[in-house]
């Protein structure tokens, strides 16, 4: 337990920024999991709205924090080369 204001105070606000961290993170995951089963099911009209669903949800991620900027690319960039593939 926080023996100071400041220790209380800082105990706090760390909970709150785990908890929106925990929700951003689920978030994202949600929509690169859909995005990669609208892949597999190769719904032509229900990819690219989950694609740009799940390229939001990393771009914010990254703006927020939750993910580095390489690994947002890369998980954008594995996705969109198997969209790609779809249509070859």
């Amino acid at each position: 337990m926080a023996n100071s204001k400041q220790a209380l105070k800082r105990s706090n606000q760390s909970e709150k920024r785990a908890e929106r961290n925990r929700t951003l993170r689920s978030r994202l995951r949600t929509a690169v999991k859909n995005a990669e089963q609208a892949i597999e099911s190769a719904d032509k009209k229900l990819i690219p709205s989950a694609f740009q669903t799940a390229m939001s949800e990393l771009n914010k991620a990254v703006t927020k924090g939750i993910i580095k900027k390489a690994t947002a690319s890369r998980k954008v960039s594995r996705l969109a080369a198997r969209i790609k593939s779809l249509a070859a």
